[in-house]
């Protein structure tokens, strides 16, 4: 039985794009290569104590998060209930608990000056687009020529993470750039950012996290940008602005409002308006 094969049939079915079909397969793939190498074991003949050995063995070995190591768990969940056909018990491989980090967002000075410093005009109106957007940079890459509502200055985003469309707003700044791009760039009518030796296809995801990691080089940053954070940037630029949560959601295609909340505790101005009451204490003892 080709049992990866299966997995990534059953995977399939759920009408995941190809990108996260080869996403969700990593850790099986590995674990199956674990239990025949390591075990010498088939996957019907593995049982929990041999998992949990699995999951030390690919932490360690791989300096894996205990986040990380809960997705190889979702994995394994998967595999054993639809290849498997195993009842899945979650008391026998429980999900690790794991600390949260807030994203590094830089200022809206440091966005601008860091766009707009952008030598190239196709990596600038790329960067640009997807600060004034908060497109993800699979949307980004799949963005085609009709997408575009120059009138409305607005994207039409298909094919998104939640596989729902969206509008986004499209900024008299970035549609400029985009202009001037797409005149300098041989006004490219399918995809918008194609590959340069295959136009029919778009740009991998890849091109511009290279050039953003460049650019901080040239620029004297340390590494803390990466293609996610002008999204996150603009969600907090937002609510700085006095933007309420559920517009800001929409705006970003969250599917719930507990991912816009991050914004809030990103917004820089979060506390200045906030008089803590031990100054207004100070003040009235102050002032009798």
């Amino acid at each position: 039985m080709d049992h990866l094969k299966i997995y990534r049939e059953m995977i399939s079915y759920r009408g995941l794009t190809a990108h996260t079909v080869t996403s969700y397969t990593t850790y099986i793939s590995a674990y199956l290569d674990f239990l025949q190498s390591v075990l010498r074991k088939t996957p019907e003949q593995a049982d929990w104590d041999d998992m949990r050995s699995f999951l030390v063995f690919i932490q360690e070995s791989r300096h894996l998060s205990d986040r990380t190591v809960n997705a190889a768990i979702s994995q394994l969940r998967f595999f054993c209930i639809y290849v498997l056909h195993r009842r899945w018990e979650p008391d026998r491989l429980p999900f690790r608990k794991f600390d949260s980090y807030l994203p590094y967002v830089p200022s809206q000075e440091e966005t601008f000056e860091f766009i707009s410093t952008i030598p190239d005009i196709k990596q600038r109106a790329m960067c640009a687009v997807m600060y004034s957007s908060g497109l993800r940079i699979g949307e980004l890459c799949s963005l085609r020529y009709e997408d575009i509502d120059r009138k409305n200055r607005r994207i039409h985003v298909c094919r998104s993470k939640n596989r729902q469309d969206r509008y986004a707003a499209l900024s008299e700044y970035a549609l400029d750039l985009l202009t001037r791009y797409w005149f300098q760039c041989g006004r490219p009518m399918g995809y918008l950012f194609p590959q340069q030796r295959h136009p029919d296809r778009p740009i991998d995801t890849f091109y511009l996290s290279r050039w953003i990691s460049k650019h901080e080089e040239e620029l004297g940053w340390p590494h803390r940008i990466t293609c996610h954070t002008f999204r996150h940037a603009l969600g907090t630029h937002l609510y700085e602005s006095g933007i309420d949560l559920l517009t800001i959601k929409a705006l970003l295609g969250h599917k719930s409002l507990n991912s816009t909340t991050i914004y809030v505790h990103l917004a820089k101005n979060r506390f200045s308006a906030v008089v803590h009451p031990i100054d207004r204490m100070a003040g009235a003892f102050h002032a009798g």
